[in-house]
This record gives structure tokens, sequence and C-alpha cells, in this order.
């Protein structure tokens, strides 16, 4: 299978300024992303999507492609999957999964990624994203209108009280997006029929989009099990570098 994964990194980040290229632990956070792709051995080619000049630099210092995106798809207002489709346009070339990798999940493993990759293998599911068991259930959980009326999320609410009863419930935790090229291009979203889900453990969950966030990911790598060295995908014997990525990200 002939599969394009790429980093999406605009530079306009409101919440911290130049996020993506902010030094985590010891490298620019979009670093650890670029890193973990090349050592996924599914992916054929790897591509950051960007209009920052900036990023543009750290990406090609950290030997991966940069596709040049439009100023008009780097608003807030742009959707992931507008993206997608020009990165599929931009790259070339005919594939058989498009993988969108966010430079703000830092300690996903390429294991991670090609857990989801496997599930859309051939005859398997048309997309596949990552998420995270959620800590409290969504029967727990209520709306309050103005006046101070509480209303459930859930219509129909489960009348079971205690953890253990209650089936479990996940969240999406924008680590790793797949999806067929032209189911992709039908239904316009990663979430559409069929999705299937790749449930991921909460230290590697996090999503960087604070200070604060940036402080307990760097607590996380400092943890024994989550160091640089421990993290760096080179440790993963099963996860040799695709040698087909470094020849495409050096074109």
């Amino acid at each position: 299978m002939r599969i394009l994964a790429y980093i999406p990194a605009r530079g306009g980040s409101k919440g911290v300024l130049h996020k993506n290229i902010r030094p985590l632990y010891d490298k620019p956070l979009i670093a650890w992303t670029i890193e973990v792709a090349k050592h996924c051995p599914e992916i054929t080619d790897l591509v950051v999507s960007t209009e920052d000049a900036e990023i543009a630099a750290v990406a090609t210092a950290h030997d991966c492609r940069v596709l040049p995106r439009p100023v008009e798809l780097a608003s807030d207002e742009t959707t992931g999957v507008e993206v997608a489709l020009h990165v599929l346009q931009a790259a070339g070339g005919i594939y058989d999964l498009v993988v969108q990798l966010q430079p703000t999940s830092p300690l996903r493993i390429s294991a991670d990624i090609s857990a989801c990759i496997q599930r859309c293998g051939p005859n398997g599911a048309p997309a596949c994203v990552s998420m995270v068991r959620a800590t409290e259930p969504p029967s727990w959980m209520f709306t309050q209108t103005p006046t101070g009326r509480l209303n459930p999320v859930l219509r129909r609410r489960l009348k079971l009280l205690r953890r253990q009863d209650l089936p479990p419930a996940y969240l999406l935790n924008g680590a790793v997006y797949v999806a067929r090229p032209d189911w992709l291009q039908l239904h316009r979203t990663f979430l559409g029929p069929g999705v299937h889900g790749q449930e991921m453990p909460a230290e590697r969950s996090i999503d960087i989009d604070t200070l604060a966030d940036f402080a307990a990911a760097e607590a996380l790598f400092r943890q024994e099990g989550h160091s640089a060295d421990n993290h760096n995908p080179s440790t993963h014997r099963h996860h040799a570098p695709n040698p087909s990525i470094q020849i495409a990200a050096s074109r």
C-alpha cells in the first residue's frame, strides 16, 4: 500500500506563539512527530504542510519534505479535511491511505500510527482515528440552562450509577487520523460512516495547546519510560526507519 502521511503545521497559533516549533524537552515540538513518522514502517511518503517560513525551515532541517500551503488554507476556519485534500493534490501520486499527524501529539509512538493504519488495510475500515478512554462517563454529564436547570447530555440517560457498571466511553485524542482518499473526498470528514477507533493510553494522548500542556508533556518525558531516549523511535527495534521515507523527504 502507498501511504501518504502529512503533518499540518500552520504558523498562526493563538494560544502559544510559534507553538509548533517551540522547544519541547530537547527539540522543536514538530520534530517529535517527524521522527516518529519516519520510523513507522507503513508510511511511504511524509510531508509537512505549512504556510510559515520558520516552520518550513525547521522541517527541512529535520529532513522532511515541505508542501507550501496557500494562506487561505491556514486560517482558524480551515478544516483538517481541506488541508488533507490539498496535500493529496499537491503531493502528486496515487495513495491508498492518507494519514494526518498533528504536531501537538508529541508522545505518540510509531506503534500507535501503525495500529491505526492496519485497521484500514485491504478489506478493512475506510478510516480510523486514535482515541483515549474518557475519565468520566457521559451519563454523568449535564448541560445547564440560564435558569440553572440541568439537562442530561445523553437523551437516554443510563440509570447505572456505579462507574464499574457503565460501558466505557472514548474521546478523540487528535494523535492519528487515517482514511482512504476517495472516502475522505466523498464524506469530507475523518469521522464519516464506517470509521473505526484505535485506543491509545492516556500517557501518550496529551494534546498540546497551552503552556501548561508543554509543562505536562515535559514532565511525562522525564518520568521513567518517557525519557527522550525511551521515546525515540529508533529504540523500538520493530519500528526501524522506513528507507522510502528518507528518499521522499529529501526530494
